[in-house]
């Protein structure tokens, strides 16, 4: 196993050769195909505790000349557990990164992810670790587009706050956001584990959807650029951030059927892929 050391800024990433990751969701051991769809690599940010994973999914036939569309499909467990499923395995089951011709990137995170930075713990700089080290990371090995209509995010739960609130609280950096049955109109610091992460309720407010909203309504104009599917543990979220966005004239697509189990493989991941890569 050979260690390369790459200096982006202040953050050095110690990227280990791909490795077979195991499937425990959908096979028991890897296979050649998804040894050559499925690279990982292991990283070291000082805005996490410990080491983390990146996982690629990578579209047959790479062409290295070309700039594809990525997606990062948000955790909703710290590391690499898996009691709601895996994102990426479920984008791979239904070769979303053939039909689409574009790359899937998985992150882990040391904590619970909230998508946050906690105001004093510098181990806990979850939205500054996807910003500085994930994304640079994926931009600076494969050939993906550095556009930022180009850059996707997919996520549920608690990733699908992730992902409204990382586009929302920057615009110009993200092209979509779909969020699939997420507590979006959280207004109170504490729930699902996330006091930890935020740290205060100060730190909390400067990460809340619909603030974010508010106060991004006029740049949101046009071509939609949220996505809201799903009802399920969270349906009542759902229904106060569709009338919000209406309330705020937010163009946005919308689907509140039908209703599925709460995890990355109830059927919902193929219609917020094809929101996403919407002409």
């Amino acid at each position: 196993m050979t260690i390369t050391r790459l200096t982006l800024g202040s953050i050095l990433l110690l990227v280990f050769a791909s490795i077979a990751f195991p499937e425990k969701t959908l096979a028991s051991s890897p296979t050649l195909e998804y040894m050559r769809e499925i690279r990982v690599h292991k990283i070291e940010s000082p805005d996490q505790s410990g080491a983390t994973q990146i996982r690629v999914l990578l579209p047959a036939d790479l062409d290295a000349n070309k700039s594809y569309s990525v997606i990062y499909v948000l955790p909703v467990e710290r590391g690499t557990e898996s009691r709601y499923g895996d994102g990426l395995l479920e984008v791979r089951e239904h070769r979303l990164h053939q039909k689409y011709n574009c790359i899937f990137v998985a992150p882990t995170f040391s904590q619970l992810p909230w998508y946050a930075d906690h105001p004093d713990n510098q181990e806990i700089r979850q939205e500054s670790y996807f910003l500085k080290t994930v994304i640079p990371f994926v931009e600076k090995s494969y050939p993906v587009s550095q556009k930022s209509e180009d850059r996707l995010l997919l996520g549920f739960s608690k990733s699908g706050w992730g992902a409204w609130s990382l586009l929302l609280r920057h615009p110009d950096l993200f092209g979509r956001a779909a969020a699939w049955d997420a507590p979006l109109m959280m207004s109170q610091m504490g729930k699902y584990g996330n006091g930890p992460i935020f740290g205060t309720q100060i730190n909390f407010d400067a990460y809340r959807i619909d603030k974010l909203l508010r106060a991004n309504a006029e740049s949101l104009q046009g071509q939609p650029r949220l996505i809201l599917t799903g009802i399920g543990n969270f349906s009542e979220h759902h229904e106060q951030a569709h009338q919000l966005l209406k309330e705020l004239k937010i163009p946005h697509h919308y689907r509140d059927q039908p209703k599925r189990s709460h995890d990355w493989h109830s059927g919902w991941v193929s219609e917020a892929v094809e929101f996403l890569m919407k002409e």
